[in-house]
C-alpha cells in the first residue's frame, strides 16, 4: 500500500480522510461562540491560507497549527502576518 502523496493548498475539510475531519470539527467545535470569528472573516482566512506556500496538508509548516482551527480562532494570528 502506498502512502499518499502530501497535498500542497488543501485543507484537512477537503481531504478525503476521516480522521482529519474529525480534528477540525472538534477543534472548531471547542472553540466557544464568544471567541470564535463569523464565517465571512474565516472564509477570508481560509482563502488566504490556501494561496500561502507555507500550507501542507492543511498545516501550517510555518507554526504546525492547523489552519483551519487558527482561523476560525478570533484572535487567531498567521504566523507570516498575512492576515
Amino acid at each position: 500500500m502506498s502512502v499518499p502523496k502530501p497535498c500542497r493548498r488543501c485543507l484537512l475539510s477537503e481531504m478525503n480522510d476521516d480522521a482529519a475531519n474529525e480534528i477540525v470539527k472538534k477543534g472548531i467545535s471547542d472553540i466557544l461562540d464568544r471567541d470564535r470569528c463569523d464565517e465571512k472573516v474565516y472564509g477570508d482566512r481560509l482563502s488566504i491560507c490556501r494561496s500561502c506556500d507555507n500550507l501542507l496538508s492543511g498545516t501550517c509548516l510555518s507554526c504546525g497549527c492547523y489552519v483551519e482551527i487558527r482561523a476560525a480562532i478570533k484572535q487567531g494570528r498567521c504566523p507570516e502576518r498575512k492576515w
